[in-house]
């Protein structure tokens, strides 16, 4: 799931939002700037060029966006970064806009564009600008919201059966099953695996403890969790004290001792049905 997620950009949908919505913005252009339209030919020729020219602008901005989002990301400062990119992107649409509108006027008329052009269309498809900026704020925090959300959730899962712990720069999951034992190491838990590694923990061993499935773990004393299938035997020791003898390994004691006052629960803990 994170993989999949991370592969995917942070402005997703904007491509297939944008495809749509750019024809409905030049459609609205058309009602504000016109008083009298008629459905011709020459209408959806001119509809389809101002289209192409719309889409031809927001893949600027796009790129311009995709841009500043590394070298100014949002984290350097929200207010500075909008300030900047609503400016940039206005600027550098409209010039856009404008280059592809005297282009297709000289071919079609050998002249510039009209000045209405300048004083009315470029005033109103100025304010689509803002409109589109908002449109990538939004996607920008939902999908960081998102992210954010499968992030915890796949963390769940991952800590359902097992811990997240880290190794280099990546997490992964831990099997209890896969678990020896943990240790307390100074500032550390040790998780010792199966496979002979080490995983430090930055969480206490009783955090840790609270976190594990009782039925396959138990902490012998204040250094000490270790496993079911780990434990061979105990005998009786003076004091009501136990020895818990584990299984020959490099990395635990070969017995641990138990205190008086848990050994009544170890003992019905690994007897249950005594």
């Amino acid at each position: 799931m994170t993989k999949r997620v991370s592969s995917t950009s942070i402005y997703h949908p904007d491509v297939i939002l944008f495809l749509i919505l750019i024809p409905f913005i030049s459609a609205i252009n058309y009602y504000l700037t016109y008083s009298n339209i008629k459905l011709n030919g020459f209408l959806v020729l001119t509809f389809a060029i101002d289209t192409l020219q719309g889409y031809a602008a927001w893949s600027v901005v796009r790129k311009l966006i995709f841009w500043f989002d590394k070298r100014l990301p949002y984290s350097s400062g929200i207010l500075k970064r909008l300030a900047i990119q609503l400016i940039a992107t206005t600027i550098i649409g409209l010039a856009v806009i404008s280059l592809l509108t005297e282009f297709v006027s000289f071919i079609a008329k050998g002249k510039s564009a009209p000045l209405h052009f300048y004083t009315t269309d470029l005033f109103i498809i100025g304010i689509w600008f803002f409109f589109i900026n908002a449109i990538y704020l939004g996607l920008y925090y939902y999908n960081q919201w998102k992210r954010t959300e499968e992030k915890i959730l796949e963390e769940k899962k991952m800590k359902a059966d097992g811990f997240v712990v880290r190794v280099g720069n990546k997490n992964v999951r831990l099997d209890f099953e896969n678990i020896l034992g943990l240790y307390a190491d100074t500032d550390y838990t040790v998780a010792q695996s199966t496979s002979g590694e080490k995983f430090y923990l930055d969480d206490s061993l009783t955090k840790i403890e609270n976190r594990l499935p009782n039925d396959r773990f138990f902490r012998l004393n204040r250094k000490y969790i270790v496993h079911r299938d780990m434990i061979v035997a105990f005998k009786r020791m003076e004091n009501g004290k136990i020895l818990v003898e584990l299984q020959l390994n490099e990395f635990f004691p070969s017995e641990i001792p138990v205190s008086r006052t848990k050994a009544p629960s170890f003992k019905s803990w690994f007897r249950p049905n005594l």
